[in-house]
């Protein structure tokens, strides 16, 4: 199967294709087989990467016999095991801190989405004509 990448900012391109393409392949290292469609969004402090295709054929067998709760309680597990390389995968790329990752699966469709939240850039406040130190007593 061919990933297919798709990117929500033509400004952002190829950082949200190298993003994608970072989860996807951590996915593939601890579950054995990545998502075959992945999208990424990047905007603001927020990062979030929509994975479809994710279940692996052991995990269909266990929806296909009504065990998708032992599917999502083990795609935690992975999360839970992948997070601290995926939020160092995410910093290194964007050159920001992660300050917060969720992870959430859903079984039918099959899709998935890693949430990464940035810590906010410092605000340079504009300094406008006049501005600047002032005598206390003026």
């Amino acid at each position: 199967m061919t990933l297919q990448t798709e990117d929500q900012q033509p400004a952002n391109g190829t950082l949200t294709a190298a993003i994608s393409n970072a989860v996807v392949r951590r996915t593939a290292e601890y579950t054995g087989r990545g998502p075959t469609k992945a999208r990424t969004i990047f905007r603001d402090d927020v990062v979030l990467v929509i994975l479809q295709d994710i279940l692996t054929k052991g995990e269909r067998a266990l929806v296909a016999h009504d065990r998708e709760h032992k599917v999502i309680e083990l795609r935690g597990e992975f999360q839970n095991a992948m997070g601290p390389v995926l939020t160092s995968d995410i910093e290194r790329l964007t050159g920001r801190k992660v300050i917060a990752f969720m992870s959430a699966n859903h079984i039918d469709p099959d899709m998935g989405g890693e949430l990464f939240i940035l810590e906010p850039l410092p605000l340079t406040a504009p300094q406008s004509a006049g501005d600047g130190e002032r005598d206390a007593g003026a």
